[in-house]
């Protein structure tokens, strides 16, 4: 997946799946922590309405987590709702 802004739900996995900037992986965030910076059970597309309203925050937690935890380059990873809601507080 080429680098793009526009994020894609995986009903395979119940998340949401985006690409950081500059990073080749993919990061994914589940609707369980969609419900919880949300407070209600999302649909997958409020999930994404949610991306599209605060993709700094969540580009920025996709940053934090790769430094913090040495993700690899190419490497899969999961942003919980506290590395969201830690961008959202910024």
């Amino acid at each position: 997946m080429p680098y793009s802004k526009t994020p894609i739900w995986r009903d395979d996995i119940d998340a949401l799946a985006f690409q950081p900037t500059d990073h080749t992986g993919l990061c994914m965030v589940h609707r369980r922590a969609f419900r919880t910076l949300l407070r209600t059970v999302p649909s997958p597309q409020e999930c994404v309405d949610f991306y599209h309203t605060h993709s700094d925050a969540f580009q920025a937690a996709a940053r934090a987590k790769v430094v913090r935890a040495d993700v690899a380059d190419t490497a899969n990873f999961h942003l919980t709702s506290r590395d969201v809601a830690r961008q959202l507080k910024n």
